[in-house]
């Protein structure tokens, strides 16, 4: 399925972006929520953790927030939810707490389309977000999310183990040539997590993998997702 420029999102309604951590939602699809955002959509982000001392500084999580909203803002993002869950010790809760606290947002957002990291992710954060997301939208009344994605996250959906593990195989593809300046630069805002290449946190990899994903679309750039599904009414 390939979404192309010209036709426009809109059918997508309501987005909401479910990112385990600042900066994922970017690398995975702020060229779309850029694009979305142009076309008119309410695109908010939902932030799963916060990073908390001591394994995380007060100044570099300051640090981290800001640079957020500084993306944010260049993309279009209309609002934020930070659930402020611990980082990288999301298994440390019990799943009633975590599920109960992304339902309860998904609840009052209500949003068309949610966006979510992938199972197969190395990052039990990323596991975990996906899990509590797909429990808030189970299909228990017409108002749950009518189409739900998956997003790839560099160096996290890549490097686990597929085949053995759950593997990243794309069926839709959002085309962002238009958009791709604007998530590089929205990326380039955190200043604390771009490294410099052959790193794939690196503004060269990010556009080479919107090129690859374009180019097997015969887009100029494209950002890619798995459909976990799509309600149509």
């Amino acid at each position: 399925m390939a979404t192309r420029a010209g036709t426009g999102l809109q059918h997508y309604g309501k987005v909401l972006v479910i990112a385990p951590h600042p900066d994922d939602e970017v690398l995975g699809c702020g060229g779309t929520m850029a694009r979305m955002a142009e076309e008119g959509l309410d695109v908010q982000v939902a932030v799963v953790t916060s990073g908390r001392p001591p394994q995380f500084s007060e100044e570099s999580v300051a640090q981290v927030q800001a640079e957020m909203r500084r993306a944010h803002a260049h993309l279009g993002v209309s609002q934020v939810h930070m659930l402020g869950l611990p980082a990288a010790a999301l298994d440390t809760l019990a799943a009633a707490d975590l599920n109960g606290a992304v339902g309860q947002l998904v609840r009052e957002v209500r949003p068309d389309t949610l966006f979510l990291p992938f199972l197969g992710d190395i990052h039990a954060d990323h596991q975990l977000a996906f899990l509590a997301a797909m429990v808030a939208a189970r299909p228990r009344d017409r108002r749950v999310p009518s189409r739900i994605l998956c997003y790839e996250t560099l160096s996290e959906t890549n490097w686990y183990a597929a085949p053995m593990t759950p593997a990243f195989v794309p069926n839709v593809h959002i085309d962002i040539a238009g958009t791709l300046a604007r998530k590089l630069e929205a990326f380039a805002m955190f200043e604390s997590q771009v490294k410099a290449f052959p790193d794939e946190r690196s503004i060269t990899t990010i556009e080479a993998l919107a090129l690859l994903r374009g180019s097997s679309v015969f887009a100029e750039a494209a950002e890619a997702f798995m459909l976990v599904r799509m309600i149509e009414r």
